[in-house]
């Protein structure tokens, strides 16, 4: 027989197991600020990301259009000067005849950066015999660029009181446009005459050589610290002849 203390404890019941503990609150604030500091620093690296993708694409799209900008003034400005009937320029035909002048030489630089306007022009006639002077194509004939300072755009005439934008100013602003005379000294061509005259002898032929420094600056509308500039050289294919030989 079981003894009455044996049974005692057969009957008595068993310990209760250890209740499992949850987090405590310092350990849940804890773990919420360093998920807090996690997440801010993704935040932070995704705008940064952002930014410095539209800054890349704001970049790119200023420097195409000043790119785009100067090639065409550059390509267009070459032919300033162009006389089809330039022979005139350096024949004087009869007793007293003097050579004519290029109606076509003069180039006219932006005289200021922010409100520039460059003026030039070249011969475009059929018939370039009666460009001696300017004729009544003349209008057609007077080509330029200008900044407008309304909208920040560059502007190309293309016919008389004709301008077209050549930027959109929804992305870039330009801020400057410059063309700065950069000619070198005049070449004396006395000394090839049938009758020499030495250099420096009012009227005696010399030519000149000309160059211009294109100076573009452009900000970005999408991001204003974007700001670039632009420097190119052109040189005139069309060299400006003055005087003549002696008779």
């Amino acid at each position: 027989m079981l003894n009455t203390t044996t049974m005692l404890r057969s009957r008595s019941p068993a310990p209760h197991a250890r209740p499992q503990r949850g987090i405590s609150l310092v350990e849940l604030m804890v773990g919420m600020t360093v998920g807090l500091m996690i997440t801010a620093g993704v935040i932070a690296l995704f705008v940064t990301n952002v930014v410095q993708s539209r800054r890349v694409v704001a970049n790119a799209r200023v420097e195409q259009d000043l790119r785009n900008i100067a090639d065409l003034i550059t390509r267009d400005l070459r032919r300033a000067g162009y006389w089809g009937n330039a022979i005139k320029g350096t024949l004087a035909v009869g007793a007293g005849a003097a050579a004519a002048s290029n109606p076509y030489a003069s180039v006219a630089p932006a005289s200021s950066p922010t409100d520039g306007q460059i003026v030039y022009s070249f011969s475009r006639d059929a018939d370039n015999a009666t460009d001696a002077v300017k004729d009544a194509m003349s209008d057609a004939e007077i080509f330029g660029f200008r900044r407008n300072s309304e909208d920040g755009t560059v502007e190309m005439q293309t016919g008389k009181d004709t301008w077209k934008k050549l930027n959109d100013p929804n992305y870039t602003t330009i801020t400057s446009l410059s063309l700065n005379d950069r000619s070198p000294a005049t070449i004396p061509l006395g000394y090839r005459c049938p009758i020499n005259c030495s250099a420096g002898t009012p009227g005696c032929p010399e030519v000149q050589v000309r160059r211009y420094d294109l100076v573009l600056t452009g900000r970005s509308v999408l991001d204003s610290t974007v700001v670039r500039t632009l420097r190119t050289s052109v040189r005139l294919r069309n060299d400006e002849m003055s005087g003549q030989c002696p008779a």
